[in-house]
């Protein structure tokens, strides 16, 4: 014997797991081997930028062979969007879970990709909107008190086809007329996670101010009205009506 003594193998259930120290120290075990905490940030990386919809944590918190709870999983996901920072996407949280979308100051550059334009709302539209996400839920005739017009049906056609208004809904009142409120696509279309982080009433009035300004400046200069041509009978050579004041070539100009 040498005298010297061997160090004793360490216990395989001692090295397999090791202990929790926080929620920014997660080490699990999955798909047969040790995985640690950057590993699984890789996986729920991989699963928000392939999907196309906001993912909940509660959909996220499959990905794990063990048990953790939401607080834990949220810790990993703020952890993951602050890797992303100062890149051309970014990891949010909205109403029905999170996702990637690319930075709003990346959005001119897309355009060129995809020149197609958004749809874009009318006034009555935006105030009709904006009176349901602030006063909800509300009738239509709630709607005509604020507004103070009466609001057509198409308007509220159009915010139902777009997923951001909803019938939840009638009151107790003669006629049980519906109730209308907002719906989590349009927090999520929005950017936001709950109503409370909408603008607020004055803010929402000044890009109103904003829509229509830049909408009254970009409209046609309207063409100048011709007089109608009388009813008499056509006494010129070309066909023309008495009184019409331009040549056939003339008016295909002045038409433009």
């Amino acid at each position: 014997m040498s005298g010297q003594a061997e160090p004793l193998p360490k216990s395989e259930t001692a090295s397999s797991v090791e202990a929790v120290a926080d929620a920014g120290d997660i080490r699990v075990d999955l798909f047969g081997g040790r995985m640690d905490k950057e590993q699984f940030k890789r996986i729920l990386e991989t699963a928000l930028l392939t999907s196309t919809e906001p993912l909940p944590v509660s959909e996220l918190k499959k990905l794990s062979e063990v048990s953790l709870d939401n607080k834990q999983m949220e810790a990993l996901l703020e952890e993951l969007a602050q890797d992303w920072q100062g890149r051309g996407v970014e990891l949010t949280r909205v109403a029905s879970g999170w996702r990637f979308r690319a930075r709003p100051e990346m959005q001119q550059y897309l355009d060129r990709l995809n020149p197609q334009k958004p749809p874009r709302y009318s006034r009555a539209v935006l105030e009709t909107l904006a009176i349901v996400a602030y006063h909800q839920p509300v009738t239509r005739g709630d709607i005509e008190e604020i507004r103070g017009v009466a609001v057509s049906s198409q308007i509220l056609k159009t915010l139902e086809a777009r997923g951001w208004v909803e019938v939840v809904g009638t009151r107790d009142a003669p006629g049980k007329p519906e109730l209308f409120a907002t719906t989590r696509q349009m927090l999520d279309d929005l950017n936001l996670r709950t109503l409370s982080d909408l603008p607020s009433l004055q803010e929402i009035g000044a890009l109103l101010e904003q829509e229509t300004a830049a909408e009254t400046m970009s409209a046609p200069a309207p063409a100048p009205k011709l007089a109608p041509p009388p009813e008499s009978k056509p006494s010129r050579s070309d066909g023309a009506p008495e009184g019409w004041p331009f040549a056939p070539s003339d008016a295909a100009d002045a038409g433009a």
